[in-house]
């Protein structure tokens, strides 16, 4: 029996869409076509499953598909369509050509077959994919098929591969890719392990794409700082986008430093995106002409919320998405500002700690200069009072992130955090990271890239009095 995985790009709800992107990959000249799952529920539909008409549509794509009468049978997830009919297995199993396929959304080591599709839509997350693979030992010939897709913060990245009863690599598919190929059981292929940096990259790029396409964006703007969070993410929006669909806003203040507007112009002309400068000082002294000067939070974040008035503004008069800039360590901290620097539609950087947004940084840099180096050395600031800098009212970030990392996404027990660093100061950063919730639930949406993310796998009450 002849087989072909196709990891194929799927979109939720675009039953239209699908059809072409399953029809367009039909090859007569095979036996069976193994698509990834295709239902609305599998691909983030949430409660649209509970739409009437959303059924009806998905009971209608999967008729057209049998209406083709392709020769090849198409297993979409776990429905068979072969002889013009579609046919779903109470037990998951099929009987193909004489071949005994089981198809399932979980593996199971116990189950006899000669073909085991584990059809699972399955979540982008960095550093997880190499053991998934080898968390696989089948007794029998074996395929995992993964959409290219997006169900609003998770991100199917693909990543399909098939392996035979020896438990031998013998197709891996690429991340963020579609991907058609026979899956020969008889040839073995080396496992292809990309770079976190290369695979984050990958993702963040292709969600903004999506997430553009999805919704109509063809331009974006953000703010520009002079530091590392915006300039990475505009980076990446030019990678997704083109440097003509991106616009960059430098918004300086009377406490901004030189480098702040020279850095943000040297990384527009690197990435031969436009500029335009909006300075907020004339905003904040015409707003504070009549008001006492404290020199307290109160005035910061209004330096933070004239920002966002401009970048709104921007946004809406040029129909541009606003990207937010901010990082996983400072959305754990609360270090941003409602309303303010936490304002927009996507964040692609929200689900990276400090370390890691400078691991991507650089990586980005290994070739060339794409980001000035400057704005990689100098020490992080928001700029609002003179002198300030991130570590005045942060732990060292290589400290702090190494907290958020193993108590947020490696879910580590506290004693032994406590052991690797001062108790006072975790029982201060986890309390800072519970009082801090009710920001993140006002965030904007952003993209996940690790098991336990902010964006979801994270589910901290806003109200509790535990912390």
């Amino acid at each position: 029996m002849k087989i072909l995985l196709a990891q194929t790009r799927l979109k939720t709800g675009d039953f239209d869409f699908n059809f072409k992107s399953i029809v367009d990959k039909v090859k007569e000249d095979y036996s069976l076509i193994v698509f990834p799952c295709a239902d609305i529920e599998d691909l983030g539909g949430k409660d649209l499953i509970l739409d009437e008409n959303c059924r009806k549509a998905q009971l209608n794509f999967y008729n057209a598909l049998a209406e083709k009468n392709f020769k090849p049978a198409l297993l979409i997830g776990n429905v068979l369509v072969r002889n013009g009919q579609v046919e779903v297995s109470e037990d998951g199993y099929f009987d193909i050509y004489g071949k005994k396929v089981f198809v399932s959304d979980t593996y199971i080591d116990d189950i006899e077959c000669d073909l085991y599709v584990l059809a699972k839509n399955r979540y982008f997350a960095m550093n997880t994919y190499k053991d998934f693979v080898e968390s696989i030992e089948p007794g029998c010939d074996f395929i995992y098929v993964n959409a290219v897709g997006m169900a609003d913060e998770n991100i199917y990245a693909g990543g399909s591969f098939a392996k035979n009863s020896k438990n031998e690599l013998v197709l891996q598919a690429s991340v963020c890719e579609e991907y058609v190929s026979e899956a020969d059981f008889s040839k073995s292929v080396d496992f292809k392990d990309e770079p976190m940096e290369e695979e984050v990259f990958r993702v963040t790029t292709f969600a903004l794409r999506e997430y553009c396409e999805n919704t109509g964006f063809k331009k974006v703007v953000l703010g520009l700082s002079g530091g590392i969070d915006s300039a990475l993410t505009a980076v990446l929006a030019v990678r997704a986008l083109g440097a003509e669909n991106v616009l960059g806003i430098l918004m300086p203040s009377m406490f901004s430093s030189e480098g702040s507007i020279t850095d943000s112009l040297k990384l527009a002309e690197n990435l031969g995106i436009k500029t335009i400068k909006e300075p907020i000082t004339p905003l904040f002294e015409a707003f504070m002409q009549n008001r006492e000067r404290l020199h307290d939070l109160a005035e910061e974040n209004l330096q933070a919320r004239l920002r966002a008035l401009i970048l709104m503004f921007y946004s809406n008069r040029e129909k541009r998405l606003l990207l937010s800039t901010g990082n996983k360590s400072e959305s754990a901290m609360g270090f941003g500002t409602l309303y303010g620097d936490l304002a927009g539609g996507f964040n692609l950087i929200c689900d990276l700690t400090k370390t890691n947004v400078y691991r991507l940084a650089n990586y980005l840099n290994k070739d060339n200069e794409v980001i000035p180096q400057i704005i990689i050395d100098k020490a992080p600031s928001a700029e609002l009072h003179p002198g300030q800098k991130d570590q005045d009212r942060l732990p060292e970030y290589a400290v702090l992130d190494d907290i958020i990392e193993m108590y947020i996404e490696q879910n580590r027990p506290l004693e032994e955090i406590y052991a690797k660093y001062d108790k006072s100061l975790v029982d201060k950063t986890i309390k800072t990271i519970y009082r801090m919730q009710f920001k993140r639930h006002q965030g904007c949406l952003g993209v996940r890239l690790t098991e336990r993310s902010f964006c979801n796998g994270v589910n901290l009450p806003v109200v509790q009095k535990f912390y």
